[in-house]
């Protein structure tokens, strides 16, 4: 019985006032009885793990190794202990019931690797003073009118807190191999990602049925544009900070992406766009990272942060700005690190028609383009129409782009008077087209009410830049600049923005964007 059940049979004011309800409750009584049984669970576990992670460490071998075995897996004999449990509301209408189980251990296994390199050197490598944190989740389901009353077992680490282990050749020193250490303990930490690190589950059927439902399947993508990132710290002592972004859902080598680099920037503006597969958008977050390439050497962490994927609506872009931290487990950093910006599209499987995906190849047409141009299935059709060529036809989101600056908001002073003289550059940054605002004298909230109009040839990665400033009888002087997407005019067609400006200590700038689509095609 939970916690809560237990409220619903008592009300809780019944209760002494020295009584207290928590979500998790300790285990002494399970820790007692696990360590009796240890050694028969140690058998078990230990066949169940060898053969579900070995096929993965297979397909995670590092290029300087041809294999990567077990020889030897024993979970040893210290019982790992159980420092709460709770009960996690069943999403599913109800169908199941999910218990969540903290565990720690500091085991003392028998973990021995075959190694093989690509110069045919063999080598015994021991795993050893592994130490754990993290969450085990249970899921029993369905839950069913017959004996034990559910159908199946479904079990996962829920999140992997710590997982701390030493690399040690037999009979040697492992640095001796440059750069075999780290390469065989990122295969590891993939392997477990890889096999059993939630969203991925095992599902033990109790009874027979079909429970092919319980098992990880995509449920949607994600798609992620890369806008920019802002007051970066300066990592370098000469010049400046070199960054790039890494960003995943899963933190597996082949699921990462990664930006590109530029160079000497603390503001840099990237404008990437990229597309993950969401398994359990519940529960899963988009994760970035922003470093600073230090060449030859390894790149050093400027911070990072995270999205919850649950907190996005779906088919509606969300655009946030990210404020980067040392440790996404650490819930107090004060220090400032920069900040990411990030557009944000969750585009479940089976609800592509109820809304407009601007990322995807078919946007902007009619359905008798998608015919006439885009074939069957995005695959364009040959002349005589009896034959389907195999080029897929790409979507460019060309248009005309009008962009009316309506004024401006508490500017910052600049001129000794306590004034400015502000006006505004408005430019697209991939043809470099520019347009300028009149000058409005002696005035820190100026009113223009100017529209300039943009051919704009591929709008989904194409940025518009306006930049204000100071004009001065000698000269000029920048106050701070706006960076925006086209993403949100191209899906609205039309919306007013006040956007902050960036760099200046304060102001704003009032906009009107217009987008007026004109849909071409090209070969991919």
């Amino acid at each position: 019985m939970s916690v809560q059940d237990s409220r619903k049979i008592l009300p809780a004011e019944l209760y002494p006032s020295w009584v207290v309800f928590t979500q998790r409750q300790k285990l002494t009584w399970l820790n007692h009885h696990l360590t009796k049984i240890w050694p028969y669970v140690n058998e078990a576990a230990s066949q169940l793990i060898k053969a579900s992670v070995e096929p993965i460490l297979e397909q995670y071998t590092p290029i300087i190794l041809s294999s990567l075995k077990f020889s030897k897996f024993t979970l040893g004999t210290v019982a790992p202990q159980f420092t709460g449990v709770s009960v996690v509301e069943d999403g599913g209408g109800g169908n199941g019931i999910t218990l969540e189980l903290e565990v720690n251990w500091d085991g003392n296994p028998s973990i021995i690797l075959d190694i093989n390199t690509r110069v045919g050197v063999a080598l015994p490598v021991q795993v050893k003073n592994i130490g754990f944190t993290g969450v085990f989740r249970l899921i029993f389901k369905p839950l069913v009118d017959e004996f034990p009353c559910f159908g199946a077992v479904c079990f996962s680490l829920r999140e992997k807190k710590k997982l701390d282990l030493t690399l040690k050749i037999v009979g040697g020193d492992i640095s001796t191999i440059p750069g075999i250490y780290s390469a065989i303990e990122d295969t590891i930490r993939d392997a477990v990602e890889d096999s059993i690190t939630w969203p991925v589950r095992k599902v033990i059927p109790i009874l027979p049925g079909d429970y092919s439902d319980l098992e990880l399947k995509p449920v949607g993508t994600l798609e992620v544009k890369l806008v920019q990132a802002k007051e970066l710290t300066n990592k370098d002592i000469i010049g400046k900070s070199d960054p790039y972004a890494v960003l995943y859902i899963r933190p597996l080598r082949d699921r990462m992406k990664k930006s590109k680099i530029l160079n000497n920037e603390l503001n840099p503006v990237w404008n990437e766009h990229f597309e993950f597969v969401v398994e359990d958008a519940s529960t899963q977050h988009l994760v970035v990272k922003v470093y600073d390439d230090e060449g030859l050497q390894a790149s050093e962490l400027i911070g990072c942060a995270q999205v919850q994927l649950k907190e996005l609506e779906p088919g509606k872009v969300k655009d946030v700005w990210l404020k980067l931290v040392k440790d996404l487990e650490v819930q107090r950093d004060n220090k400032n690190r920069g900040q990411v910006h990030l557009e944000l599209l969750y585009c479940p499987f089976g609800m592509e028609n109820s809304f407009t995906n601007p990322f995807s190849h078919d946007i902007s047409m009619t359905s008798l383009e998608k015919v006439l141009k885009g074939g069957i299935n995005g695959m364009e059709v040959s002349e005589d129409g009896n034959g389907i060529g195999q080029k897929k036809r790409e979507v460019i989101v060309r248009g005309v782009l009008s962009v009316t600056v309506i004024s401006a908001e508490e500017l910052p002073v600049v001129d000794v008077m306590g004034k400015a003289d502000p006006y505004v550059v408005v430019t697209m940054k991939k043809s470099g087209m520019k347009n300028k605002t009149r000058v409005v004298n002696d005035s820190l909230n100026p009113v223009w009410n100017q529209t300039f109009d943009f051919v704009v040839e591929d709008g989904l990665h194409d940025m518009l830049i306006l930049e204000v400033w100071d004009h001065d009888t000698f000269g000029k002087d920048y106050m701070g600049r706006c960076i925006l997407t086209l993403t949100k005019v191209i899906l609205e067609g039309e919306y007013k923005v006040c956007f902050p400006v960036d760099g200046a200590k304060s102001g704003k700038l009032n906009l009107h964007l217009k987008w007026m689509p004109q849909p071409i095609y090209r070969d991919a």
